[in-house]
């Protein structure tokens, strides 16, 4: 009976489906739709704010980029009794390490250049963006 018993266990385990046959290895459609349903929303949130911190951002480095050159347009006039004549002065003197970027149009070329109104020497007085278009508050980006 026992050769009866251990052939017969040997036949039951060759058929009886073990544990791993009967649990899933994958998902159903359903869980893979509504998986990518929560991915959708939590995008929908996101990827607006995202874009508006980058054009936030983008708008504190030109303010940031504005400032600075003015103030190192100040020190020249100061230091040499005229304004400089081009933005490379800026440089050659050692008044910048370089010309910023205008983060909005991506170059160094597009910075507007405002002569002394009042007759004093020199060619640049003050500075502006020459990037088209609107702030996120409504001015323009030349008025800065």
């Amino acid at each position: 009976m026992s050769e009866h018993a251990s052939c017969c266990s040997l036949h039951a385990s060759l058929f009886t489906p073990h544990a791993s046959r009967l649990t899933p290895h994958g998902f159903t459609l359903i869980e893979l739709i509504v998986v990518m349903a929560i991915i959708a929303l939590l995008l929908t949130i996101a990827v607006p704010r995202y874009f508006h911190s980058t054009e936030k951002a983008r708008e504190a480095v030109l303010k940031e980029n504005l400032a600075q050159m003015r103030t190192a347009i100040d020190q020249y006039f100061a230091d040499r009794g005229a304004y400089p004549e081009r933005l490379e002065e800026l440089v050659e003197k050692k008044y910048l390490r370089r010309i910023p970027e205008d983060p909005i149009t991506e170059t160094v070329t597009s910075w507007v250049a405002q002569p002394p109104e009042d007759g004093k020497s020199g060619g640049i007085f003050d500075i502006r963006s020459g990037a088209p278009g609107t702030a996120l508050d409504g001015s323009s980006y030349s008025d800065w």
